[in-house]
């Protein structure tokens, strides 16, 4: 486990929680989900993400600042993703964070700012 990021390989202590997100993934889907590829990627990063992981914080702004892994372009995602980050010391989330607000409108910042701020609030009421 490199520091400040835990270990989210298959296998790892996520084992259970990936598990149970391939359940729900199953239901939702035709196909089963494939937990040993990018079907998990986006699951993966968001348990690390609820934990605090500020890598994970920042994967998720690249996952939808550029629309792979499934995952459609949502720059007001991308936005809040890199401003987590950002704020908990990711110098590369500051730059991205600044790079996709010149494709933003003023309307999508605040919106995304609004989900950051919902994020960690749900974060807060969670380690209580």
């Amino acid at each position: 486990m490199a520091q400040g990021k835990p270990d989210i390989a298959f296998g790892s202590n996520w084992g259970p929680k990936i598990m149970e997100l391939a359940k729900i993934e199953t239901f939702a889907k035709i196909q089963p989900a494939d937990v040993n590829g990018s079907d998990m990627l986006v699951a993966n990063c968001l348990a690390a993400a609820a934990d605090g992981c500020i890598d994970a914080y920042y994967d998720l702004g690249v996952v939808y600042s550029t629309g792979s892994h499934g995952v459609d372009c949502d720059l007001i995602e991308a936005h809040k993703w890199f401003n987590l980050a950002a704020s908990r010391g990711h110098e590369e989330a500051n730059w991205c964070r600044a790079d996709i607000s010149d494709e933003m409108t003023a309307r999508d910042i605040c919106e995304a700012q609004r989900r950051a701020r919902e994020w960690l609030r749900c974060g807060d009421a969670r380690a209580a």
